[in-house]
């Protein structure tokens, strides 16, 4: 098990101060991964799915949101199936031009579906947003983790009431999992 990136509630709004905002409050003092744990246990989604998100590393928040959300669909249409991949691909070989690629399509597709945010999220991880002729400019460090949350919250949305709570339960404890660095719960 590794080191959990953010040790303390604190710690995470030090480092990400739209975190506050995105998660709403906490204690300071308390750890993150009880933080998150109380959430889940309350199934108070937004804020949790919010939590997971900036706890994560860019890349893992990136592979956490289309495990999540290819749990939450059952089906993508080609647009939505094809910006997922690109997500993906991108965090399972975090390569330049995957990113671009990523990149651009989620500026192209449609930011009513959930997979164009995560295409943006993949695309907002580091690197230039601005195409190659434009000059360099870096989206902010939390842009990721903003993304990897609407994409879930636009998924979360859509699931019946009726399999909503124990869809997101086995999305978050894969995030808590994520976070601990332990083996990836199955689909």
């Amino acid at each position: 098990m590794k080191q959990v990136r953010f040790s303390t509630v604190q710690d995470l709004f030090e480092a990400y101060p739209t975190a506050g905002e995105d998660v709403g409050k906490g204690d300071p003092g308390l750890q993150s991964l009880d933080f998150l744990r109380q959430l889940v246990d309350a199934q108070d989604w937004e804020p949790a799915i919010s939590l997971c998100a900036y706890l994560l590393p860019r890349r893992e928040a990136v592979a956490w949101g289309c495990r999540s959300l290819r749990r939450m669909v059952d089906h993508f249409e080609a647009s939505e199936d094809r910006a997922i991949a690109y997500a993906e691909e991108w965090a399972e070989q975090p390569e330049e031009w995957r990113r671009t690629r990523a990149l651009a399509l989620g500026n192209r597709n449609n930011r009513r579906a959930a997979t164009t945010w995560l295409a943006l999220a993949a695309g907002w991880s580091g690197g230039s947003v601005m195409p190659p002729e434009c000059e360099h400019r870096e989206a902010p460090p939390e842009q990721t983790a903003r993304a990897v949350r609407v994409a879930l919250f636009v998924g979360l949305s859509r699931l019946p009431r009726e399999t909503r709570d124990r869809i997101m339960t086995l999305c978050l404890e894969d995030g808590i999992q994520a976070v601990r660095g332990e083996p990836r719960a199955g689909r």
